[in-house]
């Protein structure tokens, strides 16, 4: 078979961002060097640095970011002629507006409130907005005074259709439509970018980067796979609902994000979720089951592998944890379990290896939490680690406090180091974790301290389940398991598309 070429959908991760879907990007990209890849990936703002050195079979990246520019010619579309710019901006009258964005943007706006499973019939809408924005203005068009009309309308229809599902305050004002239509505007930059040609499209996430699948799709007939770790959905229901936004806000953000999932299920060939608990929510939202293929994450058991515990922690008992300190990751309730935990072990000492800068003002609220509990000594901020496979052997066990995940790679990681694991029961830890570590429920900082002193207390026990974990991964969760199940489903996603246009 000739080289294949993949556009590789991300969103906010690969490979501007650490963490544990830009590890598996990596993995895959460099596991598969007979592939040719082109990175198409959504940032926050445009001011992100590669923290990756790109492998050799990526041929170009795609940069999309959201947000902090004054337009899409500025990032998006920078490789377009200036001529080419300036006649998008001539031909985008407000007749074109009318006629030719109106229609499809009513539908879409009808599409983020739609509850039914099936989206397949707005599939056509986002073929249709992209074409739209492959000829005419984006600024333009959205600051058109119509598509304000048509939004403002839309948007209220629920609260006008239904009041008695709402109350007085839960109705949106004209700061609250003005505010989403901005949000939008950002949201749908994804429309504006060109999709290239390529053999199949693969996104990380279910998310707006995954609608570059779609165009595809509807543009040459290209087959699409949807990859998930954390649930996209479902982390969004998350980290919205714990923002102090009005409850309009709330309800479009969340609606807008199940929408964006539905359309990616909902044309996906094929979606592989990274563990079988996360078929629980794909399902619903309208994925095929017959198309649900789970290839579960692995690590390389020659790199992370069993090792001395250096000589400067080798008389503390130490715990270790590889995670960046956001709230989805919960280090609040490590530590306050830590502190619990000190009762039985007093010199323990917690070490948390992982991003500073994601969300300085959580960083600071953990922070401020360990001085109130008088944990200075006990509890330390370690930062980024340059080598993550030396990060679980400077402990005795390792920890995981999320209140979501995909299957994680801290775990497995642990795990062929042989140091057992107290983490969170959420997304697919109990896959891997099941009889080789401690699991307790997320957000129980008693049960999270309990697992703590259990093992910590247990040297026997310590030992076996070490043992048995590395047993696990070098059975199950191997690298070369993950890469050869995409490996086989782009085959197969190719040569049905060969055989279909052939």
């Amino acid at each position: 078979m000739s080289q294949l070429s993949v556009l590789l959908a991300t969103e906010g991760t690969y490979p501007f961002a650490g963490g544990g879907v830009s590890t598996w990007c990596d993995i895959l990209i460099r596991g598969l060097p007979e592939v040719d890849f082109t990175l198409y990936a959504v940032t926050g703002t445009p001011n992100v640095a590669y923290r990756y050195d790109l492998p050799a079979n990526v041929r170009r990246v795609i940069h999309i970011p959201l947000w902090g520019t004054e337009g899409p010619a500025e990032y998006i579309l920078a490789d377009l002629p200036f001529a080419q710019i300036y006649r998008r901006k001539r031909a985008t009258t407000e007749e074109v507006i009318a006629q030719r964005f109106i229609p499809l943007f009513r539908r879409f706006l009808e599409g983020i409130e739609v509850r039914e499973t099936s989206v397949t019939d707005y599939g056509l809408v986002i073929h249709g907005l992209y074409r739209y924005f492959q000829e005419y203005d984006y600024n333009l068009t959205f600051k058109s005074q119509q598509t304000w009309e048509v939004f403002k309308e839309e948007t209220l229809r629920p609260y006008r259709e239904r009041p008695g599902a709402f109350r007085g305050d839960e109705v949106p004002n004209a700061f609250d439509l003005t505010t989403a239509l901005r949000w939008l505007y950002n949201m749908l930059m994804p429309l504006n970018a060109p999709v290239p040609r390529t053999d199949i499209v693969h996104t990380t996430v279910a998310a707006s980067c995954g609608l570059a699948g779609i165009i595809a799709k509807f543009e040459y007939g290209t087959p699409f796979i949807v990859t998930d770790h954390g649930v996209y959905a479902r982390e969004r229901y998350i980290a919205v609902s714990a923002t102090d936004f009005t409850f309009f806000a709330k309800r479009f953000l969340i609606n807008l994000a199940l929408f964006f999932s539905r359309l990616n299920y909902a044309f996906a060939d094929q979606v592989s979720p990274v563990a079988n608990f996360n078929r629980r929510w794909e399902v619903p939202l309208g994925a095929d089951p017959r198309r649900v293929v789970t290839i579960h994450n692995g690590v390389d058991p020659g790199r992370f592998r069993p090792a001395p515990k250096p000589a400067k922690h080798r008389d503390l008992p130490v715990a270790v944890a590889a995670a960046r300190v956001t709230p989805i990751k919960d280090i609040k309730t490590m530590i306050r379990a830590t502190a619990l935990a000190r009762r039985e072990v007093p010199d323990l000492k917690v070490i948390v290896y992982g991003s500073l800068r994601a969300d300085p003002l959580y960083v600071q609220e953990c922070r401020d939490l360990v001085a109130e509990l008088g944990l200075e000594e006990h509890f330390e901020f370690g930062g980024f680690h340059s080598e993550p496979h030396r990060i679980y052997t400077e402990g005795d066990i390792s920890l995981l406090s999320s209140i979501s995940e995909g299957f994680p790679y801290t775990v497995l990681e642990s795990m062929a180091c042989g140091v057992p694991v107290v983490a969170t029961d959420v997304g697919g830890v109990r896959e891997a974790l099941e009889g080789v570590g401690i699991i307790v429920p997320p957000k129980d900082p008693e049960a999270f301290a309990a697992g703590m002193v259990r093992l910590l207390t247990d040297h026997n026990l310590r030992l076996t389940l070490g043992r048995r974990g590395r047993e696990t991964v070098l059975a199950r969760f191997r690298i070369s398991a993950t890469v050869e199940g995409y490996r086989t489903a782009y085959r197969q996603m190719a040569n049905g598309r060969q055989q279909t246009t052939g």
